[in-house]
């Protein structure tokens, strides 16, 4: 999978930058990205290329930010390293579940786990860009 993990093109903000900010990381950015990428495909099932886009564009938003938030807050908690700290934070997105408004406002099915639905709401948009 990590040979279809797609680079941020939000460096600057996104999970990306809110992790090139954090002093409590154990590698360089492009690693955790690499990781974070990989794990989220695991987790959410994905692995096309659209799929892999969503991950990119997933992590490159806002909500990707808040993504980096909670990695970041289980690296001042208990996790021992950035792996550790990407699954928790995965853990965490994948108990939550797509609410009825978020299906009202993004056509996202209510129900889904929450990282799902965000990582197939962008790759909908991905495989929408590659249509027109």
């Amino acid at each position: 999978m990590t040979e279809l993990v797609l680079p941020s093109q939000n460096e600057a903000y996104g999970f990306y930058g809110q992790m090139t900010a954090c002093a409590l990381r154990d590698r360089p950015t492009d690693r955790i990205w690499t990781v974070a990428c990989a794990f989220i495909g695991l987790a959410t099932g994905a692995g096309t290329e659209d799929e892999m886009r969503g991950i990119r564009d997933f992590l490159d938003s806002s909500m990707g930010r808040h993504f980096a938030d909670d990695v970041i807050d289980a690296l001042q908690g208990r996790a021992t390293n950035n792996e550790t700290a990407i699954i928790k934070a995965i853990e965490k997105w994948q108990a939550w579940a797509i609410r009825d408004e978020t299906q009202r406002k993004e056509g996202i099915p209510a129900g889904l786990p929450y990282l799902t639905g965000w990582v197939q709401h962008f790759a909908v948009i991905a495989a929408m860009d590659d249509a027109d």
